[in-house]
């Protein structure tokens, strides 16, 4: 399954964005989906997880300000961005997932992802 993302870019904080991801196929073939990012400097970090029976999991960072989900008809997940903070600047990636032991991995190798960037 080939996952593709787009929406990012320059905004001031206290702005929103919007990230989108079309995938391949079907994307209620995705058990687990979500969005992962990479600050500067810094590992890969879960944002969100969204399971096809519609559990989400939110990192703390970003509980009350990100929304993830998933629009079936277009084969699309999104992950809504509001209230961005300049520690929200990341690549942001959009991943197949695979739950092992209650922990979200990758099932793929990471792509060019999305950038985002908060700076005013």
């Amino acid at each position: 399954v080939e996952l593709v993302e787009s929406g990012g870019g320059l905004v001031q904080p206290g702005g929103s964005l919007r990230l989108s991801c079309v995938v391949s196929g079907s994307i209620d073939s995705l058990t687990y989906a979500g969005w992962y990012r990479q600050r500067p400097g810094k590992q890969h970090e879960l944002v969100a997880a969204h399971t096809r029976s519609g559990i989400i999991h939110y990192a703390d960072s970003v509980k009350g300000r990100f929304t993830i989900s998933r629009d079936i008809a277009n084969n699309t997940l999104y992950l809504q961005m509001n209230s961005l903070r300049p520690e929200d600047t990341a690549v942001y990636f959009c991943m197949d997932l695979a739950k092992i032991n209650s922990d979200y991995q990758p099932r793929q190798s990471w792509g060019q992802g999305t950038r985002v960037t908060v700076s005013s």
